[in-house]
């Protein structure tokens, strides 16, 4: 067992994981001569429902505002219980019940608990996550916070002092992770990590900056892998703008402390290619980009691990990245394939490396990927996808950067490709056996493949398109890119820049310190004039 538990904090960041939620449902296969390709276990949980019957349901807690849920109710189908606030009250007069105009399912939705065809989704008819949803939660992962109400103008949920405050005065009156987080603990056997979707310039993120303190004092050495959302700034006034690069270089500074892996991700807002059409003012569309960028990365840590395709784990892949202790922030590209006419170069070679915890992991690499790497850095089987999501434009402020100057240095990189013509397809290790390959210098890009595609489900918007211009059905092959590269360095350094003044006087210098920090360590390990690196 290797199970994740994830903890999702807001509107944004649940389009996301909803997303990432329906993809692990449809790999479920009913035929028993069906395999599926990935471990359910790592990321759904069994139970038993209200009528005895077994119940299979993600291991995760949702956290969101009064009327982010939509028409989501607590108690569903498998858990359809009384629970009747008359029975357990102890007032004895007469109740006065005030009831809030319900929110009416969806057509998506209604069309699913009828068991008939779903109509097609549009941006007009998502308005709330749970319009598309297509898997059944446990009661205990939904959590209403009715201190604030989504959208609202009065008292608007913006401000990092304003999520700080709200964990503060929750955790005082429950202890949340006991009543929240802990069930799903402690039911694991081996958890091999929590993964986090969260806002990263919003409330959410002085939120989820205190809960994870309280994680990191009862599960000290557990990974803790970050995905922060930040919604598009397009069309917003200058005052938001700058509150949500404050609100982020308050995130990076703390969740670099907490955090074994942070990854911020943002929509571009200029440069998107063909491969890609997206409404940016749709956060179901912008959650779906970022979810198939997490559901493809991570694919690999819930893999069955048969023949010679290895899964790997949050923790394998952090030490992988965070090649001095101080990398933690990384950034994220992808890139749509395209289907390819030819078939891979025979020249391609398959090998299989120690992980660094005595397991093997497979890894498909090229012949050129690798020829030119050295010690000292070079760049050689690095690579650059047309989808960057590390970061609006404007957070890269360095005016030092010129086209044509030397390239950024890569400290370590991951790439993963989903392809039906990958090279994971049983064959076996030109190196020897399983696990006893040692690679004789330090690598810097590692490649994972599998032939499990993306899948395109009825809940997922039209954003990705074939070299025609057609959107993608049924399936798509993807390549993402997670790195940890001196490009972190510039952009932390920007935006310290950019928001120091902003921030108050009794805070300045140690979040001003703490940027400085951790731009620092994207330069250890490495000169910036040695004659190694690329230009």
């Amino acid at each position: 067992m290797r199970e994740v538990v994830t903890l999702q904090f807001g509107q944004q960041s649940n389009y996301v994981a909803t997303h990432f939620w329906n993809t692990q449902e449809s790999y479920f296969t009913y035929d028993a001569a069906e395999e599926s390709p990935v471990d359910h276990d790592v990321h759904f949980r069994p139970g038993l429902g209200a009528d005895g019957s077994e119940t299979f349901m993600p291991r995760t807690v949702i956290y969101d505002l009064k009327g982010g849920f939509g028409s989501m109710r607590k108690i569903n189908a498998l858990y359809d219980m009384d629970d009747d606030p008359a029975g357990s009250s102890l007032w004895s007069g007469q109740p006065v019940i005030h009831r809030q105009e319900a929110i009416v399912p969806s057509t998506f939705q209604q069309s699913l608990d009828a068991g008939t065809t779903a109509p097609e989704l549009t941006t007009s008819t998502v308005k709330y996550w749970s319009d598309f949803s297509r898997v059944f939660y446990h009661p205990k992962s939904i959590v209403q916070l009715n201190e604030f109400e989504l959208n609202s103008t009065i008292m608007p949920f913006e401000k990092w002092q304003t999520g700080e405050d709200l964990f503060a005065n929750l955790d005082k009156e429950h202890d949340i992770l006991d009543r929240d987080l802990r069930p799903f603990a402690e039911e694991s056997d081996q958890m091999q990590g929590l993964q986090i979707i969260t806002g990263l310039d919003d409330a959410w993120a002085g939120f989820s900056a205190k809960y994870m303190e309280r994680l990191r004092d009862d599960y000290g050495k557990i990974p803790v892998w970050v995905w922060g959302v930040q919604e598009p700034v397009k069309g917003l006034s200058k005052e938001k703008r700058l509150l949500k690069m404050t609100n982020k270089a308050r995130a990076l500074a703390e969740f670099n402390s907490q955090a074994s892996l942070v990854v911020p991700l943002a929509l571009p807002q200029t440069g998107l290619p063909p491969s890609l059409r997206i409404n940016s003012s749709s956060p179901w569309h912008v959650g779906a980009l970022f979810a198939a960028a997490i559901e493809s990365t991570t694919l690999y840590t819930r893999l069955r691990a048969t023949g010679s395709v290895n899964s790997t784990t949050f923790g394998t892949m952090t030490d992988l990245l965070n090649v001095h202790g101080k990398q933690t922030i990384a950034s994220m590209s992808m890139a749509v394939l395209a289907p390819r006419t030819q078939p891979e170069d025979s020249n391609k070679k398959v090998e299989v490396a120690l992980n660094g915890r005595g397991e093997a992991m497979s890894s498909d690499y090229h012949n050129e990927d690798f020829d030119g790497v050295s010690e000292s850095g070079s760049q050689a089987g690095a690579v650059s996808l047309d989808i960057d999501l590390s970061s609006p434009e404007e957070l890269d402020l360095d005016p030092t950067r010129r086209r044509g100057q030397r390239r950024g240095h890569l400290f370590s990189q991951i790439i993963t490709e989903r392809s039906p013509e990958d090279g994971s397809g049983g064959s076996e290790p030109r190196n020897g056996p399983q696990g006893a390959y040692v690679r004789r210098y330090r690598q810097k890009v590692h490649r994972l493949n599998s032939n499990t595609l993306f899948p395109i489900l009825d809940s997922f918007p039209a954003i990705l398109r074939d070299q025609a211009g057609g959107a993608i059905r049924n399936a798509a092959a993807l390549k993402t890119s997670l790195s940890t590269d001196t490009s972190v360095m510039n952009k932390v350094k920007g935006l310290r820049s950019a928001v120091i003044r902003y921030i108050g006087v009794d805070e300045r210098e140690i979040i001003g310190n703490e940027l400085a920090e951790i731009a620092e360590g994207y330069k250890e390990g490495w000169s910036s004039g040695s004659d190694d690196d690329d230009d």
